[in-house]
């Protein structure tokens, strides 16, 4: 009897090891996936982001940003997500731990852009009045609707290109802190758009580049509004300062620009020994080159009357360099010729000539010398040739 008791209360003891395991199973799972969604929660945040050595450069530009009160995941989603996915999968303190020895020095590269959906979750563009600086014309909404990706704007809003600008090798990690990171956002040109960034969009997309499509002043300088600019000043501020000139003007040329742009000390440096020795342009020549110049320098002026060709020679005698705003003197060695040259009238004046019959050895672009006027008539010569 006894032990067919025993038998008959062995089942009730299985069941109670049974509810014991399962209960123990399910506290585990309890405790798993609650540290699991503990730690998700803090790799997901900027402070674990910032905890890696090789994000230093991103941390410090982003705590220096307008965007410093803005979690990391709020604009980098993809990438963030497939990181973190792969870090839990291999460990995240051991690939701390690699980076905080120095073993791990690839740099942290966003593999895709910015969606417009992230800027979008806090700025509203196509309902939110946009107050720009100064005297700027920046309609969002429209921008919007053309298809124009925020980032196209805005890619240095929270990081100052840092990347770009060469700031993030992995030698350099240990140099970064608050005031690396708040003088890497000082200069605004790696902030915030740039005229050059504007420009290059409208012309691909073929818009007016027009200075009155972009600002409500239309960017007149004062210099520009005094009643003799176009006839007597605009010259000789060109002359002191073309680069300036340039800037704005440049793109108001139907073709390219080159070779006015601020040449920097150190290309200067790296360029003294080259053989291919740069020809230094002024402002003569960019009357020539910006289409935008020569339309006006193509036009007769008003001070070239029916009687301009009988006295154009004494002029030009008293002030050669003004007439090089529109013409060339010759066609011959290598001058670009875009505008009408002295040439142009007056090449049968040599008419025959041979320089090989001449009786002295001339060389091929032989230029006038004093030594020339020991036969020929200097008063005459002069006129055209220019020593």
């Amino acid at each position: 009897m006894e032990e067919e008791q025993e038998t008959r209360s062995a089942p009730p003891r299985f069941r109670y090891k049974l509810i014991k395991y399962a209960t123990l199973i399910l506290l585990f799972l309890a405790i798993f996936f609650g540290l699991s969604f503990v730690g998700v929660e803090t790799t997901s945040s900027s402070e674990f982001c910032a905890s890696c050595h090789e994000m230093k450069p991103e941390v410090y530009t982003w705590k220096a940003s307008t965007h410093s009160e803005v979690d990391c995941t709020s604009c980098h989603t993809d990438p963030v997500l497939k990181d973190l996915a792969k870090d839990k999968a291999q460990g995240v303190v051991e690939k701390l731990k690699k980076q905080s020895t120095g073993t791990s020095a690839a740099p942290v590269v966003s593999t895709t852009e910015i969606p417009d959906s992230a800027c979008e979750s806090c700025h509203d563009v196509l309902k939110r009045d946009v107050t720009p600086s100064g005297d700027l014309i920046i309609p969002h909404d429209k921008h919007k609707t053309k298809g124009v990706e925020c980032v196209q704007c805005h890619s240095g809003v929270a990081h100052g290109k840092v990347a770009d600008r060469k700031m993030t090798y992995s030698t350099d990690y240990d140099k970064w802190d608050s005031k690396v990171g708040t003088a890497a956002m000082a200069d605004i040109k790696f902030t915030r758009p740039d005229m050059d960034t504007c420009i290059e969009c409208h012309k691909a997309r073929k818009v007016t580049t027009k200075c009155s499509a972009c600002h409500t002043t239309g960017m007149i300088p004062s210099t520009h509004k005094k009643v003799d600019f176009a006839t007597k000043t605009h010259g000789k501020l060109a002359a002191k300062n073309l680069q300036k000139c340039n800037q704005c003007h440049k793109d108001m040329s139907s073709e390219p620009v080159e070779g006015y742009d601020q040449v920097s000390a150190l290309t200067t440096y790296l360029n003294k020994d080259s053989q291919q020795k740069q020809v230094k342009k002024n402002h003569y020549d960019y009357a020539k080159d910006n289409t935008f110049c020569k339309d006006c320098h193509s036009k007769r002026p008003a001070s070239h009357s029916s009687r301009w060709m009988m006295v154009h020679g004494n002029q030009a005698s008293k002030d050669k360099k003004q007439c090089l705003a529109c013409h060339n003197y010759q066609v011959a060695g290598g001058v670009k010729t875009t505008m009408v040259s002295c040439a142009s009238c007056h090449p049968a004046m040599h008419k025959g000539f041979d320089k090989e019959r001449h009786p002295i050895p001339l060389k091929e672009k032989q230029k006038v010398t004093d030594f020339c006027y020991t036969c020929h008539v200097k008063n005459k010569c002069s006129a055209c040739h220019v020593q």
